[in-house]
């Protein structure tokens, strides 16, 4: 394989270095455990295969590898995701469950306390209509009484009345039948006629 095939083949080169990078390159900070790896240019890449110190080194598979951590970490990261979005949902609709229960509960509680309330307004009216029943039942019999004592009060005065008729009539005629008798004519009644 020429070189032209290996630079198609492999995307990315790097040269192992054995001694620290000069001045004027800007490395960024690795670990240390890792070894140095530059980006080779094609200016840099060696026209000889012998050179002991630079070794060409094919980062196909660490590409891959990369590519598959990375691919990793975003699944990781995704899962991650989905799995801190479950557990907020997961504490949304418990919260909302138990603010449902709590105010199920003072709903509940609040319906009980107005039954109860209605159940004594409903006493205590039927307490004062019993009353006012119980009142008006003594109000109706003392009524029935007055009218009873009424009648019989009227019936002794129409009684005592027609008594002093019967015995009016039976003083006018004794009257009647004593001026028949001596012929005298009574003088109250022409006392008015004589004015």
């Amino acid at each position: 394989m020429g070189e032209d095939q290996i630079s198609k083949k492999v995307e990315f080169e790097a040269i192992l270095v054995d001694t620290p990078p000069s001045a004027d390159e800007k490395v960024p900070k690795q670990d240390p455990s890792e070894k140095n790896l530059l980006p080779l240019s094609e200016a840099k890449l060696p026209h000889s295969k012998s050179s002991p110190i630079v070794k060409k080194v094919s980062d196909h598979a660490a590409e891959k590898k990369s590519e598959d951590t990375v691919d990793k970490d975003a699944i990781l990261a995704r899962i991650e995701t989905e799995k801190r979005l479950a557990l907020i949902k997961a504490w949304e609709e418990s919260e909302k469950t138990k603010a449902e229960n709590k105010a199920y509960k003072k709903i509940s509680a609040v319906g009980a306390w107005e039954k109860s309330k209605e159940a004594n307004i409903e006493a205590e009216l039927k307490k004062i209509e019993e009353k006012f029943e119980r009142i008006k039942a003594e109000e109706v019999e003392k009524m029935s009484n007055k009218k009873a004592e009424i009648r019989k009060a009227a019936e002794e005065k129409r009684a005592t009345v027609e008594a002093k008729r019967g015995e009016d009539i039976l003083k006018v005629e004794e009257m009647a039948s004593k001026f028949h008798a001596t012929g005298n004519i009574p003088k109250r009644f022409f006392g008015c006629f004589s004015c």
